[in-house]
């Protein structure tokens, strides 16, 4: 395990393989920079991880408690967004130290973190993938939901049955993504395909976890 970093998607474009000329489809994040604003060790709190702090801020923008926190931690302005990366040693790293997209190297694969595009309130199939109904003439079933359950027994809805509701919006993790180039003399990161959430969303980006095979 390794530090991961945080930063924000700013949008789609495409690259050329200077070798096969081929184009491949890329995602630009701004990555870091980030600071250190905790370190955490097995002695202290259990277990190992490092806290990294992301995009400044006013002061007015964050609680006493919060800047607190990041004054303990000797981080010279306040910072938006914090997030926690366990570590195997963490004793490499120090309160207040900075580093950027150049952790990752071309070709390392990574887990990136976000939060999905909300699309609001959708239906049964938009939601769920489901099937639609026949479309001859005469069905009178096109996108109903069909049954829910029985009527007598249980007399009710099981809670978690796939129906219709809000759909979006929620943490999405996309997993072993290649990371294509890093830019960084811009803090820039070129990640292969396509990541959770719109321009301008906040983003965690990790060494992916590699499970080898038993």
């Amino acid at each position: 395990m390794s530090l991961g970093i945080l930063g924000t998607k700013l949008g789609m474009t495409q690259i050329f393989d200077s070798e096969t000329g081929l184009a491949i489809p890329v995602t630009v994040v701004q990555a870091g920079p980030c600071t250190v604003t905790q370190v955490k060790t097995q002695t202290t709190d259990g277990y190992n991880a490092v806290q990294v702090g992301y995009k400044e801020v006013k002061e007015k923008a964050l609680s006493q408690p919060e800047l607190g926190h990041l004054k303990k931690a000797q981080v010279s302005s306040p910072l938006r967004h914090l997030q926690e990366y366990r570590i195997d040693d963490p004793s490499q790293y120090q309160l207040g130290q900075s580093f950027k997209a150049d952790i990752f190297e071309n070709g390392q694969l990574v887990d990136v973190s976000g939060t999905s595009i909300g699309r609001g309130f959708t239906g049964y199939q938009k939601r769920h993938n489901f099937r639609r109904g026949p479309m001859s003439h005469g069905s009178k079933n096109h996108r109903l939901p069909g049954s829910t359950g029985a009527g007598t027994t249980p007399g009710r809805v099981y809670p978690g049955k796939r129906m219709a509701g809000r759909s979006g919006g929620t943490k999405v993790t996309t997993r072993k993504l290649a990371v294509v180039r890093v830019d960084s003399d811009r803090d820039l990161l070129l990640i292969k395909g396509c990541v959770p959430g719109k321009p301008g969303t906040l983003l965690s980006i990790a060494p992916a976890n590699i499970v080898g095979k038993k």
